[in-house]
């Protein structure tokens, strides 16, 4: 069974940054694409941002310029590099890998909340 799971969440005030880390439990072979969602509290989860095989990525439209994510070269870790937080930023984010199989694994996710 594959594992996933989250880490550096945390509260900040609004235009502070967090970087949150997400770490799977199998090779490197298995992993597709890697991504990050988050669910606000009465949301559907939303996609936040990508990262695909070569280097590709993709990005909500309103954290475009403000998130990064990268992921550690050949590993099974990536990151999201959060800048400019905003209250509306806050949810629990979610890792989420995708393996070659076809099958998604989730983590247990991490709370962002970003308040003054």
């Amino acid at each position: 069974q594959v594992q996933v799971v989250e880490s550096g969440g945390g509260s900040v005030q609004p235009g502070g940054s967090l970087r949150l880390s997400c770490a799977a439990s199998t090779g490197v072979g298995m992993i597709n694409a890697m991504a990050w969602y988050r669910q606000a509290p009465g949301e559907q989860r939303e996609l936040v941002a990508a990262i695909y095989p070569g280097g590709s990525t993709k990005y909500l439209d309103s954290v475009k310029g403000r998130f990064t994510i990268s992921r550690v070269k050949a590993g099974n870790t990536i990151y999201l590099q959060m800048n400019g937080l905003k209250p509306e930023d806050t949810a629990v984010y979610y890792c989420k890998l995708a393996d070659y199989y076809g099958r998604d694994h989730w983590g247990q996710g991490t709370q962002v909340t970003v308040s003054s």
